[in-house]
């Protein structure tokens, strides 16, 4: 028991170390098994994320409102992961102005910004600033929880059920895709965390910040899929990115 114990909580260090700059002392616990079954704790980081946002947030908001409270929840966000999933976003959309599947994969490797990677993560934070802040200030904290967990799902759904495309890269610890038990590990969080926003802010409520988030799953891997025939480890980060908005977007909407 203690074995087994000691090898999820490994797994899960490498999960925090894989996801976040939130320095995590592994060790000697590295293993290739086991960072290619970090993927099952991907949703509880999020959580975990979320979680720290959802502190700036509620510290913030009595003392400077929520349009500036919801700006310094970006930016924390953006510091805890080093921007990880943002730049992800910002690659795609430079790559999907290329002209052929060989040169989008080029474009994507550039590290230099392009104006559609501009644009989009631009228009993208935009629009989490200004989604999170119409939001009820008491309804914000559960939708950055709930959101940084569902939306890192919404990426591992990616790894079941499609195909990594490159030889090496960010991606490639789950080029093999996540095995039955990993993938029941991160949907009985994903289950856990719909549960709660149900009881937070109603079923119905739920239900639309659910079909905000689908959409955004859907939206983004619709654009990038056809081209690539799968994904890489910046098409992660773009999926994550348009399915917490997605969310967030789904909850105000009805709200």
């Amino acid at each position: 028991m203690n074995a087994r114990v000691g090898n999820e909580l490994a797994i899960f260090a490498l999960a925090v170390q894989f996801l976040t700059r939130i320095p995590v002392p592994v060790g000697d616990v590295y293993t290739p098994a086991r960072l290619a079954a970090a993927p099952r704790y991907f949703p509880l980081v999020g959580a975990m994320i979320g979680g720290l946002c959802a502190a700036v947030f509620l510290l913030a908001q009595p003392l400077l409102g929520s349009t500036v409270s919801t700006l310094l929840v970006l930016a924390v966000g953006m510091l805890l992961t080093g921007a990880f999933h943002e730049d992800g976003l910002a690659d795609t959309f430079d790559g999907l102005g290329a002209v052929s599947r060989e040169q989008m994969l080029t474009v994507m490797r550039d590290s230099r910004l392009g104006t559609f990677g501009a644009a989009a993560l631009g228009l993208v934070l935009a629009l989490k600033a200004a989604t999170l802040a119409e939001l009820p200030p008491g309804t914000v904290a559960t939708a950055l929880v709930v959101g940084h967990s569902l939306s890192r799902l919404s990426a591992v759904l990616v790894i079941a059920s499609s195909r990594y495309v490159r030889d090496e890269g960010t991606g490639k610890p789950t080029a093999d895709g996540i095995d039955s038990g990993s993938l029941r590990v991160a949907l009985l969080t994903g289950v856990v965390m719909l549960a709660w926003v149900a009881a937070t802010v109603g079923f119905t409520n739920a239900l639309s910040a659910l079909a905000g988030l689908l959409f955004g799953h859907a939206g983004m891997r619709a654009l990038f899929e056809r081209r690539l025939g799968g994904y890489t480890g910046d098409t992660l980060g773009a999926v994550q990115q348009t399915s917490e908005l997605g969310m967030y977007l789904g909850l105000l909407l009805w709200l």
